[in-house]
Order: structure tokens, then sequence, then C-alpha cells
């Protein structure tokens, strides 16, 4: 048997069993495996010192795949045990997905609430060195290996970061475990639901949120605001049923490969839109990698949301598990690409949303202090008893987060560094500041693409309402 999987690189994997074939055995004086049988020989004889056939024969397996794509790779029977247990959600490091670019590890994305996302490290941070370790003398393999270890430990990443100097950062190793699904209520009409991977309780999990906000929102659901970003992808059948959620006919993937058996195609079940046609908004990133992105292609190919963000990863190529029944290791190898439902490949390239929004943070900044016409000597009064209560309300932002608790908000933005404090008499105003999102504020009040979302989610509502009138 083998595994087809689809998914963020060296950790999360998808997994669904095809069928084998099995090929004759290769002429070993064939494309040059006499060369490579004649320099095993010697070095094995003449190395400085002793040497394994073990050691020898993993190191040339390991560099083989390593001429190839960064997601191929071969995993002994340790790394293979280590594998199969991420896919259930719960494994010992750091949080986060990596890849291989140009000789440097490069990070996917941190999962939420993990020692990687609470240092700060985020989408596309390159890790330079592992306790002071170059990665350019590692393979993916290697550098991951490195980036585990036992609970408590300890271990130091030199980063490079697009317009910083190289910083160094010290994690300490825990038990992850993955929460895949994440929601709460944006103004009792709004219901935010965050994916932050695609674990084996993916789906179920998605289901009760949507239940769960569906429930608390009654007929007054305007709206459901999907969250996938920094979410790097993780097992195919759960993509494909996460997508079936908000779909009810229609392909949701296709995946072509070199050899005609490899092609397969997965569709939407009937009526299986868990929403019945709410409005979704998608948020996508720079983090929003392989199964993410099967669900972000299929809803806008089917128009059934709106994304809104940045542009996507772009992982779109399929890796095969083979295990490897003398070793107890396991064979990933690149296979075949997916495709979305128009026909789309997004390897190298990524989705691009429908509504370009860069990520920000909503600060307070203080407001000059201009006096309004009430505020005038003189000034008439308005007989109307709500506007005059109104008028002597103190004055909001209009660019809070709609539906949110104004003072909660405040509380919780960061006031820039210093900036001079808020005159008396004046409210604060939200603004987004225009630098990378820390991870950790994805989802609060000072997410300004969250509040971009919401907004559009509203509108969508208003409009709806206006041409029923």
């Amino acid at each position: 048997m083998r595994f087809l999987k689809v998914a963020a690189c060296a950790s999360i994997i998808a997994l669904v069993p095809v069928v084998a074939t099995v090929t004759a055995a290769p002429d070993r004086n064939a494309g040059g495996l006499t060369l490579f049988t004649e320099i095993y020989e010697q070095v094995r004889t003449n190395y400085v010192e002793p040497t394994t056939d073990k050691q020898l024969l993993d190191g040339a397996i390991k560099g083989m795949l390593s001429a190839l794509d960064p997601h191929s790779s071969y995993m002994d029977a340790k790394e293979y045990r280590e594998f199969q247990v991420q896919t259930r959600g719960e494994f010992a490091g750091l949080g986060m997905q990596v890849t291989m670019e140009n000789g440097l590890v490069k990070i996917i994305s941190p999962i939420d609430d993990t020692p990687a996302a609470r240092a700060g490290l985020k989408p596309g941070d390159l890790i330079l060195a592992i306790d002071d370790n170059p990665v350019t003398d590692m393979t993916l393999s290697d550098a991951v290996e490195r980036l585990r270890g036992t609970i408590g430990s300890q271990v130091k990443l030199t980063v490079r970061r697009e317009g910083v100097d190289p910083f160094e950062v010290r994690l300490t190793r825990a038990e992850i475990k993955i929460e895949p699904v994440k929601f709460h209520m944006e103004g009792g009409d709004i219901g935010y639901i965050r994916v932050t991977s695609f674990t084996e309780r993916t789906s179920d999990a998605l289901e009760a949120a949507i239940k769960s906000v569906k429930q608390q929102a009654g007929d007054k659901l305007a709206g459901v605001v999907l969250d996938l970003r920094n979410n790097p992808g993780g097992l195919l059948d759960q993509a494909v049923s996460v997508s079936n959620d908000f779909l009810d006919r229609g392909e949701i993937v296709s995946i072509r490969g070199r050899r005609g058996q490899d092609n397969r195609r997965f569709d939407a079940q009937p009526d299986r839109d868990q929403l019945r046609g709410v409005p979704v908004v998608v948020l996508i990133n720079g983090g929003s990698a392989s199964a993410s992105e099967i669900v972000a292609g299929a809803l806008q190919d089917h128009h059934r949301a709106v994304l809104l963000g940045t542009r996507s990863f772009g992982k779109g190529s399929v890796q095969t598990v083979l295990p490897q029944r003398e070793s107890g290791g396991a064979l990933r190898l690149t296979t075949a690409r997916y495709y979305t439902p128009s026909g789309r490949s997004i390897q190298a390239t990524g989705i691009d949303p429908d509504v370009v929004v860069e990520p920000a943070k909503i600060e307070k900044v203080a407001q000059s202090g201009r006096l309004r016409e009430a505020d005038l000597r003189g000034a008439l009064r308005n007989t109307d008893n709500e506007a005059n209560d109104k008028a002597k309300a103190p004055a909001t932002s209009s660019t809070a987060k709609p539906g949110a608790d104004r003072s909660n908000a405040d509380e919780k933005a960061t006031p820039t560094a210093g900036k001079p404090n808020v005159p008396p008499g004046t409210t604060p105003a939200a603004r987004p500041e225009t630098t990378a999102l820390d991870p950790n504020l994805l989802g609060t009040d000072a997410d300004y693409q969250l509040v971009r979302a919401v907004d559009l989610l509203r509108g969508v509502s208003l409009f709806k309402k206006l041409a029923a009138q």
C-alpha cells in the first residue's frame, strides 16, 4: 500500500490510500549504477574511518532525493513514526511548518499557540543557523531533526527577516497539541472561524463550529469569515471535506501526475453546504499553503466566497508516501500536481485574493481636539430627544471594529511608541499600522484584515436588505 499526500512541508502530511504498482528492477549497468557501485565500494574500503552499509546507503538515498524538489525526502524508521503521529495533531517540537529554499530553511507558518508563534516568528522568515550550525550544511530532514527534541529543551535559531538585520531567538520545545478550529462571534451577526491546520479532527471540529455559530446568531447570521491565514496544510481528505462544508456540487480539486493511474478528481457531495448560501469571506496570506490553498481555490472558483488578504504560499504539488518494509522507513516522493476546479495550477504562483488587503495592526492615535457643532457657543439645540442624546454621547472612531466593544478594542490596541498622551476630551481613533502582523494578533480586535472582512460581509448583508425592499 502506498499513500498520497498534499500537505505542508516537513510536518503535517495528507495520507490517502491509492493502488500500488510494481515495476521491474532496473538493470544494474543502466543509468550509471555501475559507477555508483564502484564509488560505494571505494568509500567503504578506503575512507579514513570505518563506515557501515546503512550509513552509506541512507546518505546516498537522501542525497539522491535532495537533488529533486524540496518536498521529496527519505524518512528513516524514527522519522516515519514521528510523521505518523503528527498527522493526528499532537507532537513535540517548536510548532512551525518549514521548507527548504536556496539552501536555507524557510518558515511557511508558525502554528497558533506554540513556541514558534509566541516567539513572534512569521511566514517567510529564513532560518540561517540552528544552535550556531549553518543550515546550508544540512538537508531539510537534517534541519527538522535538529529543530525537534525533548520537551523543555532549548534551541537557538539565527533568523533573517526581510527589512531587518539577522537576529537570534531562543525557543523552548513543548508538546504541541493543535486545536484545528477556533471560533467566536463578531458583533452577534458575523461568525469568525479559524482553521489552523488540516488534521484528522478538522472537518468534525469545523462542522461543530458552524453549528454553534448558527445557534448563537439565529436568523441574524449575516456571514462567516473563514480564516486560513498561516495554515500550512495537512490531510487531503480533510481539505476536501472542509470545502464540501461550503459547497453542494461540482469539483473540489483534481490531481494529475505523469502516469494516468495517478490522476484523480474529488467532487462535492450534494446538499453538504452547512451554511445554505450564507456569504463567506476567506482570509489568506503567504502562510496559507497546500491543503488550505485547495479550500481557497475551490471556494473562489465556484464563486462561493470572496478571498481577502494577500497571495498564498503556492504549494501545488502532491507527494506519495511509500513505506519501506525492510527499513521501516518511508519514501516521500512528489508524484503529481493538483488543480483547482477551473484547471489552475497554483504551484509556485499561489492564489491571488479577490480583495488585496495587506496585513496591518490597528493602533490608537490621538485626534486633534476639534470642536463639533454642539460645542460652539450659542449653537442651536436639536429638539429631537433621541438625536440630542446622541449628540451628548462621546464620539467614536469610524474606523473602529464594527460590532465590537469599542472600549475593549481600545484596551487591546497598542499605542505607538513615542506618541503623546491623548488630549483631554478627545477620543482615541483606531488606525492600521502597515507592518507584518504578529501571528498572535490574528482574530483579535487589532487584526485589520479581519475588520475589513467583517465590513465586507456587513456591506453585502445591507445590500441584500435594500434590494429586497
